[in-house]
């Protein structure tokens, strides 16, 4: 949110600097960024100068242009060539001399001399739109007879200096969003660092009727809703533009002036946070406001011109036939003040936060109003709000109040009570404060103190301080305004010693795991745990009613927990591929979401929902690529294999217990499942499908591995650091081509073989697969390696052939395979 230094100013005095005041405000949680000097126009009018045209002659070589000599006020007169059809010996006008920088958006370019058609030009004779102080491109700047030539035009147009801090305000802030709520905070810190300030805001005692000619009814049907509505009409209003003040306020926080009724509703939003509507009250069809939802479907119409259909829980504000804006989200095409307008209806309304951010995200819109209410205005500040709306209506559009302020507000909302302990205070704090000192801070935060005991404080904190409802909440607030760096760093440190448990180990892991990966090439990310619910639209492997649903989500893109991490890293390729960068490999650490209806449990609210660690693994691309000594190569599968495998390996992971399968389903065309024993999926791995990779525009095959880390670390909990000395006794190698089926993966031969025996077989290995001619149709050959060790003897060909003869025994009865 864009903050006016000179704005602020309006509100508590001090004489701090732009700087200074962007400290103060970070240290009290209002977090400044950026500390911007600007102009109300961009580049201050630097070089423009009001000059006069002492002649001006046809161009000899143009039909349209002219040449002119025009007095600056200083020196001789310079020649410029001028295009405009209204330029005229004898005018006052606006010329930009040489060297000066014009704005055109975000582009900008230099005076310079130049020769057009021929004659040199020392300068440029401006229209409005040329130097932003307008739209016009009729012609140039024509001013009156009595401005002084050499008048700088910053001067005659009265340009400020201003500076914009660019303040981050918190969701739980919704206080601070306006000038008015900053100053609060500002002047609580003024206070508490012993700086005389005072908080003030313009008087609305001037407010008064002018007559009763206008009477527009106010019927609130939902007052869930809508707790409060207020209004107030005015007649004989000219709609015009703005004073430069006015303009000259909106522009410099980045708000476009549009007239001088729409400038004053902006004003009062970022003024004081109430957000306004003004309606064109010949268009309250029958004079009623009416307050309610519409049913569901009905088609509405907004000011962008998009026909939007309405759910019967959008909260509309209607006139007796039809419906005119959607409550605190978006006005509607037609209810809006016009040129034409003469009579106005001002509303100032507090909506319920909840129905606001449900509107707004289900029909995609996001406007400054929307902001306010759906994280919570002061319901207690309409009044003021509209009173000073309705007095600068009628200073700056003339008109005549025409009716009493109508409000609507049959259940006030109270001030949050609040008992502060001084003992809890300081204890969560953890130092003590004087009890003067804080009855001053919560005082200058606009808290009431109702009553005190040598204990502590009863206090009553602002309806519009809606964060602030607890008394470790009023404690945040103290300690903020005290100042967090107050808070001095102890002499000793208490702890107490604890045991590592499996999640140290786990986290330890999780590091040794990701060394190793970076080591091979990859690169972390870390992706959003809330993603879109249209990734999983179809699937069945993740089946879109196992997912989390938020209740409130920011937007469509991110309204369900994620229940991989698969589309998130194609998020991540994505974004690299489309910038050059299409060779990648990837890897992740993060908690998996899953819900189960079947599980559903009044008593144990999150028994149906659980969430899992996992490891995904991402290639694509080429493996190497542009290397004088090696060509190009394409990453495979089987490179993604090797790093899960490995990965395995350093876990320490008994690959004698692990089951590995084929997979088909609609994440992988194809793919390899690994599972233990006990039938616990540990891993998948494999080729990803081709409508996915597709529904990302990724050209390049992308391999996917995931790995359940929660299972993982079941797997391995039991293993201990063990070490040997190395066999003084050989191994021996004994290899066997097998004819098999084509169906029969390497992974079945792998699970027989350490079936058959467990004692001296210590690897197996396939070292070519063959398929074509001189084979049995449907059949491959493999040539396996088996390597068989006695840790305590040297093997004889008795004890090798037996084990090799009961392998091949049943290699055959379990996969009919023969020996070729």
């Amino acid at each position: 949110m864009n903050i006016s230094y000179n704005w602020l100013k309006e509100y508590v005095n001090f004489d701090l600097t732009p700087d200074e005041v962007a400290a103060a405000l970070t240290s009290i949680g209002l977090e400044t960024g950026d500390v911007e000097e600007v102009q109300s126009i961009k580049g201050g009018l630097e070089g423009l100068v009001i000059g006069e045209v002492l002649t001006c002659e046809p161009h000899p070589n143009s039909d349209h242009m002219h040449i002119t000599t025009v007095n600056l006020g200083q020196g001789d007169p310079v020649q410029i060539v001028c295009g405009a059809a209204n330029v005229a010996a004898g005018q006052k006008v606006v010329v930009a001399t040489l060297g000066t920088k014009l704005y055109d958006g975000d582009e900008c370019f230099t005076i310079k001399k130049s020769k057009l058609r021929g004659v040199e030009s020392n300068g440029m004779i401006c229209a409005e739109d040329e130097i932003g102080i307008g739209t016009s491109h009729e012609g140039i700047i024509v001013l009156p007879e009595d401005v002084v030539p050499g008048t700088l035009a910053k001067d005659y147009y009265n340009i400020k200096s201003d500076y914009v801090l660019e303040v981050d305000i918190t969701p739980n802030r919704s206080d601070a969003c306006s000038h008015y709520g900053v100053a609060r905070d500002l002047y609580a810190w003024l206070i508490q660092n012993g700086r005389q300030a005072t908080l003030k805001r313009p008087s609305v005692d001037a407010f008064k009727v002018d007559n009763h000619d206008m009477n527009i009814d106010i019927v609130v049907e939902n007052t869930e809703a809508c707790p409060r509505y207020a209004g107030v009409a005015i007649k004989n209003v000219t709609v015009k533009e703005s004073p430069e003040w006015l303009q000259n306020k909106l522009r410099l926080i980045g708000v476009r002036p549009i007239n001088n009724i729409v400038d004053i509703t902006n004003y009062i939003l970022h003024a004081y946070g109430q957000p306004m509507h003004c309606f064109d009250a010949d268009k309250i069809k029958g004079g009623k406001i009416v307050v309610k939802t519409c049913p569901e479907g009905t088609k509405f119409v907004t000011l962008d011109e998009v026909e939007r259909k309405l759910s019967d829980r959008d909260l509309m504000i209607c006139n007796a036939e039809e419906p005119m804006c959607i409550a605190g989200v978006f006005g509607g095409l037609d209810s809006g003040t016009t040129e034409t307008t003469k009579d106005v209806f001002l509303e100032s309304a507090y909506f319920h936060p909840t129905w606001v951010r449900k509107t707004a995200r289900r029909h995609g819109l996001s406007t400054d109003s929307s902001f306010r209410f759906e994280r919570g205005i002061d319901p207690n500040g309409t009044i003021y709000a509209l009173k000073e709306a309705a007095l600068l209506v009628k200073e700056l559009a003339g008109g005549e109040i025409a009716s009493e302020i109508k409000d609507n507000y049959p259940a006030p909302i109270a001030d949050f009570p609040v008992e502060l302990s001084y003992e809890y205070t300081n204890a969560l704090i953890g130092k003590v404060i004087p009890a003067e000192t804080i009855k001053s801070i919560v005082t200058s935060l606009e808290m009431k103190i109702t009553g005190e005991t040598p204990e502590g404080l009863s206090l009553l904190v602002p309806a519009y301080r809606v964060d602030v409802q607890r008394p470790c909440d009023v404690i945040e607030d103290i300690l903020r305004i005290y100042g967090y760096n107050n808070v001095e760093i102890p002499t000793s440190v208490k702890s107490s010693l604890s045991v590592k448990g499996d999640v140290d180990k786990s986290v330890k892991l999780q590091n040794l795991v990701s060394e190793q990966l970076v080591g091979c090439g990859f690169n972390e990310i870390m992706n959003n745990s809330l993603t879109a619910a249209t990734y999983y639209e179809g699937l069945e492997t993740y089946k879109p009613e196992n997912l989390v649903q938020l209740m409130n989500p920011l937007s469509n893109d991110l309204n369900v927990m994620r229940a991989t991490l698969l589309f998130g890293g194609l998020e991540s390729i994505q974004h690299n591929a489309n910038r050059k960068n299409a060779d990648l490999k990837f890897f992740e650490f993060g908690n998996c979401y899953h819900f189960n209806a079947e599980k559903r449990n009044p008593e144990k609210v999150l028994a149906a929902y659980s969430e899992e660690l996992h490891l995904g693994l991402w290639i694509t691309g080429k493996r190497v690529s542009n290397s004088w000594a090696h060509p190009d190569e394409n990453t495979s599968v089987y490179e993604l294999k090797a790093y899960v495998l490995n990965i395995f390996r350093r876990l320490g992971v008994n690959f004698g217990g692990l089951v590995f399968g084929n997979l088909t389903d609609d994440i992988y065309s194809v793919a390899i499942s690994v599972h233990t024993r006990g039938g616990k999926l540990l891993a998948t791995f494999g080729v990803l499908h081709k409508k996915i990779q597709k529904a990302f525009d990724i050209d390049n095959e992308v391999y996917y591995a995931d790995l359940n880390w929660k299972e993982l670390m079941k797997a391995i909990k039991n293993n201990t650091v063990a070490y040997k000395e190395i066999s003084k006794f050989p191994a021996v190698k004994r290899d066997l081509a097998l004819l098999i089926d084509k169906k029969v993966q390497f992974a079945e031969i792998e699970k027989i073989a350490y079936e058959t025996d467990k004692k001296l077989l210590k690897s197996v290995e396939l070292f070519d697969v063959y398929e074509g001619k001189n084979l049995e149709a449907g059949k491959k050959s493999y040539a396996v390696s088996f390597m068989l060790q006695d840790e305590n003897a040297t093997l004889n060909d008795k004890q090798i052939d037996k084990v090799m003869q009961k392998l091949i025994a049943n290699l055959q009865n379990k996969l009919d395979a023969k020996l070729r």
